[in-house]
């Protein structure tokens, strides 16, 4: 009996376990299936807002932000008032567009929602270009693509930049983003993206003067919009075409785009059709906002009936009352004081702002004028290096030798001061960012001696290494930018260092389970520098002394690069110095570290001898000078090569001919070098292309091996890597970058 009993409450029990699962997955059902409805109500406002059907696109975002309200979801609601804010900027309702931007951010203050946070910024970011705000426009797009990774937002963000790029006339920014838009995979505007793209590269293109390239892109864009019924992008290009067609004497064209922007407007876009979207666009905003109120007033209500039937809460609504009155004159008093300090502090924050804008102009015109002169410079040096490494082949005579090497040695130093300038211009512009590899401290610190030695041993002074053997082997960082600061302050010290002693010294500070705490320092026993110089001495062009400079030469810009390199780490440069007794330099680091030992592989590519006779390679340059040296220097090692004047004359050698190697200069008139490597890949994916290159600020080595580029050497180049980085790709066969299509 007692089995049969325990039989039946068992089997009560598994039914009633079986009935909950049930009802928690109905009502799992019931939520997605709400979900999947909001969110087809907004995939089909946003194809109707395309088509410029707004009043259907505001009808269904209605219902689509009631659904949310109903079931209570929060993040759907944002959604929703953010595709309204949209919608009615598109109408340019920018108050209107305020007002649910507003909605959604009181919404987002108590939620974590970081897809609508980027939303948000992205909204805001235009309405910014609309004021014309361009440089902050750009600065909130790009706090908006770190919060959210969904597709069709970051397409939308990218649309967005490039046409403030366009706006602020940075022609090539802009042109790589519309060229990303034409072959976007968005699952939800695909169409309309390409069509806009398209568009952007006309106007791109009118406004750099290329006509022909302009109506190419428009006729594109207009095909796109026909066939997809995209009424606006119909109205604005069929006017576009028409007034370019007449300015280039085709007037056959210009007015049958004329006929078809009359036909456009005839179907489309009628007075009356006008005044019912607005009417519309109005009625629904008027509609959302009673609803709200409406809302606010019920809550409103509902507390005045629960204050009406406690008592308590009367009593201390009056007692509340009655501090207020006693207060009245203290708050009003204060009161005025808030609104004169809120109007001061609005009229400060508008001239911030001013100032802000300023500046960023200001540094962004530094930027760029610097990283042109650093590039412009470059481009003659090339002629001056490669013609005195030319002439010191050639068995000069003893004096002529001696001229040779002056000459030699000016353009490396002038090549030093150009690296050193571009170097601090990217750090001061914030293009570039501290690496996380692997590394051996000691190695790279060892390696670094190893290449001062000749400096050492001319000045008769002795390197030394101090390492401390606790720290462990191997360390998360970045070694090319930690070799750089400490080229610098050796090398610093050996100059201002005769017949003594430099010391490299690593000390273990701190070390958690991830984490160690490292302190550097790097001491001489050279010259000294006095107290009045120290607290200048890591300003650019800065030596301590006229005298000091005229003795020991250099550009003063060494310390500069340290302090700034150092500030990517988050640490700082310190001195401590006498004069007679030499310096010490020191920083501390926290650096990530590993367990165990690193293989023991080289910080430097090893050398190799490559026999290069036979070989018959393609050189893509415009400048005559350029052209013989490259020409002259690949005889030298029993090359030949053929010259290609332009972009467009390297593609045709290139489909008539078999190259060994192609030498692909990047910045030429007609199609640039990244623009004719792309071409060359859609037919010959084996030859090895090699990118020559007077690199200035705004140019990305990631673009040259994604275009098709094997390997890059800047311009002007030491001739034994010239040498191995053609040795490399032709004999070592580099890989080309997988993105390129």
């Amino acid at each position: 009996m007692k089995s049969v009993a325990l039989h039946t409450i068992l089997a009560k029990v598994l039914t009633f376990v079986a009935l909950l699962f049930m009802f928690q997955n109905l009502h799992s059902q019931e939520n997605t299936a709400y979900e999947e409805k909001v969110r087809s109500y907004f995939s089909k406002a946003l194809e109707l807002k395309n088509q410029d059907k707004n009043n259907e696109s505001l009808d269904i975002l209605k219902q689509a932000s009631e659904l949310a309200e109903e079931n209570e979801d929060v993040k759907l609601l944002i959604d929703a008032y953010h595709k309204f804010a949209l919608l009615y900027l598109n109408l340019d309702k920018d108050d209107d567009a305020e007002f649910y931007w507003d909605r959604s951010e009181i919404l987002l203050e108590d939620i974590a929602y970081p897809y609508g946070s980027a939303v948000h910024k992205y909204i805001e970011a235009i309405r910014l270009y609309k004021r014309g705000n361009n440089f902050q426009a750009i600065y909130m797009l790009g706090d908006a693509k770190q919060l959210s990774n969904d597709r069709n937002l970051l397409n939308k963000i990218l649309l967005a930049e490039a046409d403030v790029y366009l706006e602020i006339e940075k022609y090539e920014s802009a042109k790589k983003n519309y060229n990303s838009l034409i072959v976007n995979t968005d699952i939800y505007e695909k169409e309309y993206l390409t069509t806009k793209a398209y568009m952007g590269l006309a106007n791109l293109n009118f406004e750099r003067g290329n006509i022909e390239k302009s109506i190419k892109n428009a006729e594109l864009a207009l095909k796109i919009a026909e066939k997809n019924s995209f009424y606006k992008e119909m109205l604005e290009l069929n006017t576009f075409l028409s007034s370019l067609y007449e300015t280039t004497g085709n007037y056959a064209l210009s007015l049958e785009n004329a006929k078809n922007l009359l036909a456009v407007k005839d179907s489309t876009f009628t007075i009356e059709k006008a005044k019912i979207e607005e009417r519309k666009a109005d009625e629904i905003h008027k509609e959302n906002q009673d609803e709200i109120i409406k809302k606010q007033d019920t809550e409103i209500q509902e507390l005045k009936e629960s204050q009406n039937r406690s008592e308590i809460v009367t009593i201390l609504v009056s007692a509340f009352l009655t501090i207020i009155s006693l207060l009245a004159v203290s708050l009003y008093r204060n009161n005025q004081i808030k609104l004169k300090t809120n109007d001061l502090l609005y009229t400060k924050n508008r001239e911030l702002q001013t100032a802000r804008d300023a500046a960023v102009s200001a540094m962004e015109a530094k930027t760029n004028f610097l990283s042109t002169v650093s590039h412009e410079l470059r481009t003659p040096l090339y002629a001056v290096t490669g013609l005195t490494h030319l002439l010191l082949e050639e068995s000069p005579s003893k004096n002529q030798l001696e001229h040779l090497k002056s000459l030699k040695f000016s353009g490396d130093y002038l090549l030093n001061f150009i690296n050193d300038i571009l170097q601090i211009n990217k750090i001061d512009a914030d293009k570039l960012e501290p690496l996380q590899i692997e590394f051996s401290l000691k190695k790279i610190l060892s390696e670094v001696i190893n290449s001062l030695q000749q400096s050492a041993k001319e000045n008769k002074t002795t390197i030394l290494l101090e390492h401390d053997n606790d720290l462990p082997g191997t360390l998360l960082g970045d070694p090319l930018k930690l070799s750089q600061i400490f080229i610098n302050l050796v090398g610093n010290a050996l100059k201002f260092t005769k017949n003594g002693q430099v010391t490299v010294i690593t000390k273990l500070i701190k070390k958690d389970d991830e984490e160690v705490s490292v302190y550097f320092e790097v001491k001489d026993t050279g010259i000294g520098i006095s107290k009045d110089f120290q607290k200048n001495i890591f300003e650019s062009f800065e030596q301590g002394s006229i005298q000091i400079n005229r003795e020991y030469g250099g550009t003063g810009l060494g310390l500069t690069i340290v302090k700034s390199l150092l500030g990517l780490f988050g640490s700082k440069i310190e001195v401590d110095s006498e004069p007679g007794k030499g310096s010490s330099f020191f920083f501390t680091l926290n650096l990530k570290y590993k367990d165990g030992v690193m293989d023991d592989i080289p910080f430097e590519m090893t050398k190799k001898e490559y026999d290069f006779n036979g070989l018959h390679l393609m050189v893509v340059e415009d400048n005559k000078i350029n052209q013989v040296i490259t020409k002259k220097m690949l005889i030298k090692k029993g090359m030949t090569c053929d010259i290609a004047n332009n972009g467009m004359e390297a593609v045709e050698n290139a489909k008539n001919n078999r190259y060994d190697a192609i030498l692909m200069d990047i910045h030429m008139p007609g199609i640039s070098g990244e623009e004719a490597t792309i071409r060359i890949r859609k037919f010959d994916r084996e030859t090895p292309i090699v990118a020559l290159t007077a690199i200035s600020l705004d140019d990305s080595l990631e673009s040259f091996y994604a275009a098709g580029c094997n390997d890059v050497v800047t311009k002007p180049f030491k001739p034994d890597v010239f040498y191995q980085k053609i040795g490399e790709n032709i004999f070592d066969k580099k890989s080309i970058n997988d993105s390129v299509s």
